[in-house]
């Protein structure tokens, strides 16, 4: 609907990563996400988790990686559908540790977290909002959160490129776009007024609540952000034969 919109700045999409990383998981798409809108802002981002089970006997990422190393194929961890944010993070961390760990997958993330804590599978990418109150309860233990810089959800927590894994980097990631050919002014415009709201505190700490971190910045930063997505998780999807068909 919003790529067949009139070009006017009356009709944008929000929308994540699976906006721009479908089309490398089907054969055919009704939209080109490159070529039928106009990136207008990033608008937030949600790291992931590393959660573990209590009873694995690791407490970092490095111990966790020597742990599947030494006994390939013994360890699982938990997904919702293929080609969900916690899927591609795990298939992730198989292809840059150069690890064997076996996905479960489960209808959605919360039938997960649920297995998870039962101890039916051994490890997820949870997001913050749904890893908070089992990680403090000591039901389950964070190893670190999935962005490349800390996150102010998880201060405390390293990430995972910090923890061995250089570069690793797997967020839920929304931007706001507009169709294509809508008049650069009107993506201005519109680019300045977001990130003046986004700017607020008490909008920047109602997000923080959701478990979701605000963010800006003109509109070549959602397009940088999209095709460095694109070429790093394509090696991902490739390698692992991933397909949402």
């Amino acid at each position: 609907m919003v790529a067949h919109a009139p070009a006017d700045g009356h009709t944008l999409l929000l929308y994540g990563n699976t906006f721009w990383l479908l089309p490398l998981m089907r054969k055919t798409m009704p939209y080109d996400p490159l070529s039928d809108f106009v990136p207008v802002t990033l608008a937030a981002r949600a790291p992931n988790v590393l959660v573990i089970h209590p009873s694995l006997p690791v407490k970092s990422v490095n111990a966790l990686i020597a742990l599947a190393k030494s006994r390939p194929g013994a360890l699982n961890y938990g997904s919702a559908a293929a080609g969900t944010i916690n899927h591609l993070a795990g298939e992730l961390f198989k292809y840059m540790a150069g690890v064997d760990v076996v996905r479960i997958a489960y209808r959605g993330t919360a039938s997960v977290m649920n297995a998870l804590m039962a101890g039916q599978v051994q490890l997820m990418y949870a997001t913050s909002a749904s890893a908070t109150p089992v990680v403090r309860s000591g039901r389950l233990r964070a190893l670190a959160v999935t962005s490349l810089d800390r996150s102010e959800l998880f201060p405390q927590l390293p990430t995972m490129s910090e923890s061995g894994l250089k570069g690793f980097e797997s967020v839920s990631l929304h931007g706001v776009f507009a169709p294509a050919k809508t008049p650069p002014a009107i993506i201005n415009r519109l680019n300045a007024a977001i990130g003046q709201v986004l700017s607020q505190p008490e909008v920047r700490e109602r997000l923080l609540g959701s478990g979701v971190e605000a963010l800006s910045g003109p509109p070549a930063a959602l397009t940088t952000a999209m095709n460095g997505e694109i070429a790093r998780m394509g090696k991902v999807i490739r390698a692992a034969g991933i397909r949402d068909d």
